[in-house]
């Protein structure tokens, strides 16, 4: 059958946000996944850390077809099976006692950063109000969560932004001592900076933080957006560092590839979100309920998480071969299943060359910034699919030594 559109027609009819790839992907089983050519690509995407569980699979599908045959959606005036259900497996799972459903990692710091300010005035005053973030951070891109995160560029031509905001140097205890007063109503740290370089926090320092927080009065927020989920190889990253945030965000590998976002907090924090202070229509829908309810059991079982480690081990090792006889990287870093190769000066700032490359190796890839070529495939990826993968990585940067 002819294909009705085609990239083209992207240009056509899209908002010109994005520059998406030169193939549109039709069909997905695993990690592979096929274009309307029927070319056939190894996905190491993971549709930016998303597809938890690959591409269809068939305990996701068989969720959300028996949920879409029962109810699909009721508004927040009612609540419903499916979210109550994800929200007690989650408090079960956590160091969290209440649950707040939305739709993406951007709504689930908004919800964050507002339940913050909102705690703050209600304990303390109004003039508390100040958050602090990271440079280099990224934490969505509301207008609020853009201006949250630590990168300039993406609030350039958006002013005037929300004020009392400022930014601190990752891992620097030092920067978030000068930094936090008790003006401060919250620090928002990424235990491992995505957008940012795919840069794992050193343990002292969110030690450091979460100290600092309780001497100044101030909530300790985690965005585990992108380490969430089971990525780090735990379910959350926080329990790699033995730090429990007072908010914790949550989405992407969370529905597995169903739009959802989740804020967990304390029962005492949550307090300050009364009736009516905050919402969300489609949050705590209940087909993408039920579908992350499914995905935490599966991604949370002992055996998900000990073959996460396994798999980050293999994909490095093979990354350390690739790059002993093209040595394109200076570094392989990261946690989990969230791994980034940092080029090396020769090739700095050349991180969409390699994307492109592999591309036409039939390998998918993702960038973090210009000199970080970033790895976020499913956490139940087959060996063979990664010893497949890795063979067309290295035919990649082949070519681009060459």
């Amino acid at each position: 059958m002819k294909n009705t559109v085609s990239r083209a027609t992207f240009d056509q009819v899209m908002v010109p946000n994005y520059g998406p790839a030169a193939f549109i992907p039709v069909r997905g089983s695993g990690s592979r996944v096929w274009d309307q050519s029927g070319r056939e690509y190894v996905d190491f995407a993971g549709g930016i850390a998303v597809n938890a569980l690959g591409h269809c699979h068939p305990e996701l599908v068989a969720t959300l077809t028996e949920q879409a045959g029962k109810l699909w959606h009721v508004s927040n005036v009612f609540t419903n099976e499916p979210a109550l259900e994800l929200a007690s497996l989650l408090t079960g799972l956590t160091f969290a006692e209440r649950v707040f459903f939305c739709n993406s990692g951007a709504e689930a710091n908004e919800a964050a950063f507002k339940l913050a300010r909102k705690y703050a005035a209600d304990h303390f005053s109004s003039d508390k109000h100040q958050i602090l973030s990271c440079k280099n951070s990224f934490h969505g891109r509301t207008l609020f969560t853009v201006s949250v995160g630590g990168q300039p560029k993406y609030t350039e031509g958006f002013a005037p932004v929300p004020a009392g905001i400022d930014h601190f140097e990752f891992n620097n205890i030092d920067s978030l001592k000068a930094a936090i007063s008790d003006k401060t109503c919250a620090v928002v740290i990424e235990p491992v900076q995505g957008e940012g370089g795919v840069l794992p926090a050193d343990p002292a320092f969110l030690a450091a933080a979460r100290e600092l927080c309780d001497q100044h009065g101030a909530l300790l927020i985690f965005d585990e957006v992108q380490t969430g989920a089971g990525r780090s190889g735990s379910l959350f990253a926080y329990m790699e560092y033995g730090v429990a945030p007072d908010i914790l965000s949550s989405a992407k590998s969370l529905g597995g590839g169903f739009p959802i976002g989740a804020m967990l907090t304390t029962e005492k924090v949550a307090q300050s979100f009364g009736i009516g202070t905050h919402g969300s229509t489609y949050g705590g829908n209940p087909l993408a309920c039920a579908v992350a309810k499914k995905v935490i059991e599966i991604v949370s079982s002992p055996e998900v998480l000990a073959g996460v480690r396994a798999k980050h081990a293999r994909f490095v090792a093979g990354i350390e071969a690739i790059n002993a006889k093209y040595p394109l990287f200076k570094e392989v870093r990261g946690m989990g299943l969230l791994l980034g190769c940092v080029l090396n000066d020769a090739y700095a700032g050349r991180a969409k060359d390699v994307l492109k490359a592999a591309e036409a190796q039939g390998l998918m890839l993702l960038v973090a910034g210009l000199s970080v070529v970033r790895l976020a495939p499913s956490l139940v990826i087959d060996d063979a699919d990664i010893e497949e993968g890795l063979k067309r990585f290295e035919a990649a940067l082949a070519t681009l030594t060459a």
